[in-house]
């Protein structure tokens, strides 16, 4: 799943190359991806691309006003092409979501692009979902977000009194509506980096923990941003594997003390840890209300 790193890559990268251009058009492939009827996606159409932004995991076209915006959901992507295919989309007919095409840079006489997006999905289970709205906020998921961990405002006090809940940490740096952009790939990453159990309390963390946990948080998101950073969209994914600990590398190497990476499995999704680094040798029990061994 694309987190608050990837999304942030890709909107730099689509940034770079969309802002000027106009949408020549837009062809829906999966109509349940498309959460939104009002405006519909044809009022895109000789717009202008103004911004484009980022809300935790969901990408905002700005187009004169209009929003464009998508979350990539467990297993969605951003396929670009600098010539945008020829062939329209014929709903239910492949895996694609949505095709954007665009105009030529209307700020530069000699560019003769015309360049294109397309959105898949893998997988029987469909979560892709691509709203055109008025405002960011009538996108239910942005509306209840809570604040950007690379927010100047988000220091380390306002991160002390979100941590005053009765919540394993894991869980809590999940939670979008509590943190933004965070998922279930660098919520590992940043336990591990704080060598902190993912099933700590987060009220019962001391102020030294706290700060650990912060620290961890920041250095993490913003080492995987600058690993990203310039990336063309189809190298993003290779990019976030190779800088991963402890996230999907269950039987591995903990690259700080050599010990074997770890896994607790639930219904939908798993955790991977390091027992040495982070539960003072204990091993974390496999299943669901996962609790220390002893």
């Amino acid at each position: 799943m694309p987190e608050l790193p990837e999304v942030e890559a890709l909107a730099g990268f689509l940034r770079e190359r969309l802002v000027g251009r106009a949408v020549n058009g837009v062809e829906i492939g999966a109509i349940s991806a498309l959460k939104t009827y009002d405006p519909p996606p044809t009022a895109l159409g000789g717009l202008t691309v103004t911004g484009v932004n980022r809300h935790g995991k969901f990408l905002d076209l700005d187009v004169d006003g209009l929003h464009l915006i998508f979350h990539l959901a467990r297993a969605g992507w951003l396929r670009w092409s600098d010539t945008a295919p020829k062939a329209m989309l014929k709903p239910g007919k492949s895996p694609l979501a949505l095709r954007v095409r665009f105009t030529p840079n209307l700020d530069d006489p000699d560019d003769e692009s015309t360049p294109g997006f397309d959105l898949s999905e893998a997988g029987t289970r469909k979560r892709l979902a691509i709203y055109v709205v008025r405002t960011p906020d009538e996108v239910p998921g942005i509306h209840t977000l809570g604040p950007d961990p690379l927010d100047e405002a988000f220091t380390r006090d306002v991160f002390a009194l979100i941590l005053g809940r009765n919540q394993q940490v894991k869980g809590l740096l999940r939670d979008q509506s509590v943190i933004a952009g965070v998922g279930n790939a660098y919520s590992d990453e940043v336990l591990h980096a704080a060598k902190m159990s993912p099933f700590a309390m987060a009220a019962k963390l001391s102020d030294d923990q706290v700060t650990a946990l912060y620290e961890a948080l920041q250095n993490t998101l913003r080492t995987a941003i600058a690993a990203a950073a310039g990336k063309p969209a189809k190298e993003l994914k290779d990019a976030k594997r190779a800088g991963l600990a402890v996230h999907a590398r269950t039987g591995e190497k903990c690259p700080v003390c050599g010990d074997v990476v770890r896994e607790v499995s639930f219904a939908d999704s798993s955790l991977q840890y390091c027992a040495t680094c982070q539960t003072g040798g204990k091993i974390l029990a496999d299943r669901r209300m996962s609790r220390l061994l002893k």
